[in-house]
């Protein structure tokens, strides 16, 4: 496709990482832009569209680009003599299709820096094709992916360090020593420095509130913002502005005033734990009478009103709900934020098909595990932080009826929920995070 030689030239960010890479990116996006710098983001996976995960801008590419550029490399590379692009879809096709139109369309629209987050891992990531990026960064590392990336931290950080490039400033964040150890092994054998990026504090800037909540997320705001002195001004607007949907996101609904979302893609048992401790402390904020005076929740007197807290959850059948519900469970419990009600419900959408719920009955059989799976944890356990009864977990067939996206919060608790505050915390999956907010914005 001739790219080799213009990516070359193309200026680039390449972030690997566990946990924080979309984050990390959005705050490198929102800072440069600050700075005045014509910007293309590539990350993966999207929500509601495929052309999110293109960004120029701060802004999803326009249908009219991302067809354009779609059909220029579909063309090329069907062109190509042999069946390796022609033997079918598979989700390693697509991640490469994908980074190949990424590429084609940050060199056609000349943008000045081109922040590209990994896909998976890094060594053998599609991604991992830049030769001469102008900084990689690595972001707080954890348990995922083990299948394919190894069943140690060091194994794990072996793979995300592939990114490294001899010549190239590497950055992280502090790390589990297992995991630092490897990542400073990699640029040792590159004869580079791997640099630690010092926390907020250290620029004072240890109370701005950032664009991006949750206390997780001061982390990879200080990598993507690394300095040695202090931070220029743009930097700090950048910070603050940041956005990033279905991360640590809060919705209220607008048909629904007492109804709130609590929206995180947490999937690992790290970030389970994280997400835990955002959504206790973001779900007391806004039951609290101080809280957010923007909300559509505070048209509503607070002090009259009691708060149920609700967690609408599922994963992947890869993901082991062992390690992924406890840590949930535990966080919450721990600050306070125990759930009333747990819902499991089956992906509406999945990587390449759309389920059409109304043709008949989904199939909830891991939905069904990852029930027994709670009501195992609440068994377990002679405490009042969750309701010990096979009433207060319940798998859903569907987050979508006949009449569009079902907002019946008096079955979920039971009577008087005119007096109840909903919030409801959906996390364990990126697929589940695109389908509820698909069924928020459109019905």
């Amino acid at each position: 496709l001739d790219l080799e030689e213009p990516l070359s030239e193309l200026s680039v960010i390449h972030v690997a990482g566990t946990k924080g890479k979309g984050s990390t990116c959005a705050f490198v996006e929102e800072i440069l832009r600050a700075s005045g710098f014509r910007t293309g983001l590539f990350t993966s996976p999207h929500l509601l569209d495929v052309r999110e995960r293109f960004r120029f801008d701060g802004q999803p590419v326009s249908q009219e680009l991302f067809a354009k550029y779609f059909w220029w490399c579909w063309e090329r590379l069907q062109a190509l003599p042999g069946d390796s692009f022609h033997s079918g879809v598979s989700i390693a096709r697509v991640s490469r299709f994908l980074t190949v139109l990424a590429f084609k369309m940050f060199i056609s629209e000349k943008v000045d820096v081109a922040i590209i987050e990994v896909g998976l891992g890094g060594r053998y990531d599609t991604t991992n094709v830049v030769k001469s990026p102008v900084v990689c960064g690595v972001t707080s590392l954890g348990y995922d992916h083990m299948e394919v990336l190894g069943s140690t931290l060091g194994e794990i950080a072996s793979q995300k360090a592939g990114i490294f490039k001899a010549g190239v400033p590497a950055i992280t964040v502090p790390q589990a020593s297992e995991a630092l150890d490897s990542l400073q092994k990699r640029a040792k054998e590159l004869n580079i420095c791997l640099e630690v990026a010092a926390p907020l504090t250290a620029y004072g800037l240890g109370d701005l509130e950032l664009g991006l909540k949750g206390e997780h997320q001061r982390v990879n705001a200080a990598l993507a913002a690394i300095e040695h002195a202090r931070l220029p001004d743009s930097y700090i607007t950048g910070l603050v502005q940041a956005r990033w949907e279905g991360r640590a996101q809060v919705i209220h609904d607008k048909l629904c005033s007492n109804l709130s979302f609590y929206i995180d893609g947490a999937h690992s048992p790290e970030s389970m734990e994280v997400c835990g401790k955002w959504f206790s402390s973001a779900s007391k904020a806004d039951a609290s009478p101080c809280g957010d005076q923007n909300s559509l929740i505070l048209t509503i007197s607070r002090s009259s009103l009691a708060t149920a807290q609700i967690l609408l959850f599922n994963c992947m059948p890869k993901r082991d709900p062992q390690l992924l519900l406890p840590r949930l469970k535990e966080a919450c419990a721990r600050e306070e934020s125990p759930s009333q009600l747990a819902l499991f419900v089956p992906p509406y959408s999945s990587s390449f098909s759309v389920r059409h719920i109304c043709t008949g009955r989904a199939d909830t059989s891991w939905q069904e595990i990852l029930w027994r799976h709670w009501e195992a944890l609440e068994a377990s356990k002679d405490d009042h932080c969750f309701i010990n009864s096979s009433e207060s977990s319940s798998v859903v067939q569907q987050l979508k009826d006949d009449e569009g996206f079902s907002r019946d919060t008096s079955l979920m608790i039971g009577s008087s929920s005119a007096r109840v505050i909903f919030q409801v915390l959906v996390t364990g999956s990126l697929h589940l995070v695109g389908d509820v907010l698909k069924l928020i914005k459109y019905t």
